[in-house]
């Protein structure tokens, strides 16, 4: 519990000073934001400060801060410090700047940002790929929580297409309607209960004091070998640092009324997601560690859902079981409509439709609902598809940090700022995602040491493109 409790102060004390410097460097100011100046009563419009840091909170998080957490805890206590250190210096930084840079822009989404800094080419690419990444979550968070609640109502699959249409026709609505008519009602609710339940837990822990793996008695699990590097870093995603929040962070970029806002907005919902990623790494490592999978009754082969609901349930009783099936399942759905609201959102930006009127919503989501539900029959006819779909997504959503890092560093770099602190972690994700592509047996499959000569080449690349880059842009600003 030693190594909890200062990795939980490090989170605190890291959005204090280090958010604080973050800020100080990106420099808001009184100039009056989108949501002010555009609101088109649809997605841009001003929503008090509160919500926006419950929305903002909820569509980073949906079920990733637990279930990567669960599975990552497998990993030992480097779990603690890949939250903590990646969640200060990577994640909440690369929230907080993509979501100031897209209120600079007009409340620009992911695409148009790296498109601006990183050239036109690189933006096509990363509009199929951020576009096709945000329909993997809508189909993956449309099966995993039909899988739970058809197991509630009966056996067979019958259940499961009933509520998987049923989820699907909530997710036109949600994509089609202003934001604060459906998000901006319920989302604060779930967030609420996420945040209720994570201290809950937390509590517990308090009382129970297990005894856990720290630190001081080496940073890998009992019995758990594999390598950390790079897994780790692609298993703990949410929580630490995570891709698919830059496509999120506009959503709400397009709802600050004030650009002062940003930090508490941004890095503080990250943050806070790293706290609910601290705790159950925490439970998971009393789970898979302390004893508590015995004192549960519980093997130590369940899967991340089956951890949360047993954990909740033995806990925190009947009401445990109502918030962890909240958790299971109120949040992939939180999380799958606000994917497909900021795909019709890229999508309209890259074809310059305005989104004032209906049909041209319809327009989009038309194309856009048919492919998800291709992903979704995928995912539920084949037998591996959630574990193929999952294992893309996964790799997908780092390699879309690793852009919005570089795209960031740019625009440090060209404001004459200290861009060291996002060319760090850009370099990093880049390795871990060179090297992860190379031995995911559903990609290459090649050895560890064929991963990490990539990640190491992928390395020396992006350091000698930066500088010479770098060089480039001195002289031009120089003339």
């Amino acid at each position: 519990m030693v190594t909890f409790i200062v990795s939980l102060l490090a989170l605190v004390l890291g959005y204090v000073f280090y958010g604080k410097l973050v800020e100080k460097i990106f420099s808001p100011d009184d100039r009056k934001t989108p949501a002010v100046r555009i609101n088109d009563g649809v997605d841009f419009i001003v929503l008090p400060s509160w919500k926006v840091f419950m929305i903002q909170f909820l569509n980073i998080a949906g079920t990733g801060p637990i279930f990567g957490a669960i599975m990552g805890a497998k990993f030992g206590p480097s779990a603690y410090l890949w939250i903590v250190l990646g969640c200060i210096f990577a994640g909440a930084v690369h929230d907080y700047l993509s979501g100031m840079l897209s209120m600079r822009h007009d409340g620009a989404g992911q695409p148009e940002l790296i498109g601006h800094y990183l050239g036109q080419g690189t933006k096509r690419v990363m509009l199929v790929f951020s576009v096709f990444l945000l329909m993997m979550v809508g189909a993956v968070f449309v099966y995993s929580p039909a899988l739970i609640l058809g197991d509630i109502c009966g056996e067979g699959l019958t259940w499961v297409y009933i509520w998987c249409g049923i989820i699907f026709v909530y997710y036109i609505i949600a994509t089609m309607l202003p934001i604060d008519k459906i998000i901006g009602k319920i989302y604060p609710l779930f967030a609420i209960s996420m945040i209720f339940m994570a201290l809950a837990l937390m509590a517990v822990l308090f009382v129970k004091w297990p005894s856990l793996p720290e630190l001081s008695d080496g940073i890998y699990g009992e019995g758990f070998k594999s390598p950390i590097f790079p897994a780790l870093f692609i298993t703990i995603a949410c929580g630490a640092i995570s891709g698919f929040h830059a496509t999120q962070t506009p959503l709400m970029a397009r709802c600050v009324k004030s650009e002062r806002l940003g930090r508490p907005m941004f890095y503080g919902a990250m943050i806070t997601e790293g706290i609910v990623a601290l705790i159950w790494a925490t439970v998971s490592m009393y789970f898979f560690y302390g004893g508590a999978a015995q004192e549960l009754g519980a093997s130590l082969s369940l899967q991340a859902p089956e951890v949360v609901t047993t954990v909740s349930q033995g806990w925190l009783g009947t009401f445990g079981g109502i918030l962890a099936l909240l958790g299971v399942v109120a949040a992939p759905i939180t999380s799958g409509d606000t994917a497909l609201r900021s795909a019709r959102l890229i999508i309209a930006e890259f074809l310059h439709l305005d989104q004032k009127s209906y049909m041209k919503r319809i327009y989009i989501c038309i194309p856009l609902f048919g492919a998800t539900l291709a992903l979704l029959f995928f995912n539920i006819e084949n037998p591996d598809g959630f574990n193929v779909i999952w294992s893309y997504f996964g790799w997908a959503n780092q390699t879309l940090a690793v852009f919005t890092l570089w795209a960031i560093t740019v625009y440090l770099v060209r404001q004459k700022k200290p861009w060291i602190i996002t060319m760090l972690p850009a370099l990093f994700m880049t390795v871990v995602c060179s090297s992860f592509i190379m031995i995911s047996p559903n990609a290459f499959g090649f050895d560890m040491s064929v991963g990490y000569a990539v990640g190491g080449a992928a390395l020396i690349v992006s350091l000698a493109w930066f500088f010479v880059w770098k060089s480039k842009e001195s002289k031009r600003t120089d003339i």
